[in-house]
């Protein structure tokens, strides 16, 4: 058992770190805005990192879903713990799905890109693009909440003990008002409002995920 978990959060750790190598734009010179650019746009075809970003992404997708496919096998479960290790393997296989459907152009900082998206004339790469990161961002959401309410609930239990404490707890709340922030900013550029620094509401949603899936490496080699 004690490999198992070790292995699981190795996966993890690796994981969190290629689902944060977007931090590279601060010393690659993207072109685009942190403050008000899609995290996605840094892997569109058109961009010179594009291939960097579409890699990182598809291994940050492999590697969490062979996590929460190790885990809902090797780990102890309750209904609580199979639901937040489903989330993550969803997470998992969207992100790397996501990966394969990257944007054509980026809309935030090409005005002729955003007029051919709301044209209709843009590949369907970029709705399919929309639908797979709503998934992704919703399989974490699950795994996040779903599993640190074991941890809260079931942690003396032997279920993820180390993930109980108010960090894990501050995290999932953190993470929910960035996802409801980046909601809002998403709909008010399409309604041409600007950006709302949609940026920075995304990137901190990104973030927040990596830090939580590293608190949950380390819960399960603790629990292992």
């Amino acid at each position: 058992m004690r490999a198992r978990a070790v292995a699981v959060s190795a996966l993890l750790t690796l994981g969190a770190v290629s689902y944060s190598t977007w931090i590279l734009e601060l010393f690659l010179g993207t072109g685009l805005s942190p403050l008000s650019s899609y995290v996605s746009e840094l892997a569109a075809r058109d961009q010179p990192y594009g291939t960097l970003f579409r890699t990182t992404d598809l291994t940050a997708g492999l590697l969490v879903l062979a996590a929460a496919v190790g885990a809902l096998l090797w780990l102890p479960r309750r209904w609580s713990t199979v639901a937040g290790w489903a989330g993550l393997a969803l997470f998992g296989a969207a992100t790397a799905v996501d990966s394969r459907l990257p944007l054509s152009c980026a809309p935030t900082a090409d005005a002729a890109c955003v007029a051919r998206e709301r044209a209709g004339l843009v590949p369907a790469t970029h709705t399919a693009h929309v639908v797979s990161s709503s998934v992704a961002v919703t399989g974490a959401l699950v795994g996040m909440v779903a599993l640190t309410f074991a941890a809260r609930r079931y942690g003396g239990y032997g279920v993820l003990p180390s993930l109980a404490g108010p960090v894990a707890l501050l995290l999932v709340l953190l993470e929910l008002a960035a996802t409801a922030w980046t909601l809002a900013a998403v709909a008010a550029f399409d309604a041409g409002h600007g950006t709302w620094a949609l940026g920075v509401g995304q990137r901190l949603q990104v973030l927040l995920i990596a830090v939580w899936l590293g608190l949950l490496a380390r819960a399960v080699v603790r629990r292992g």
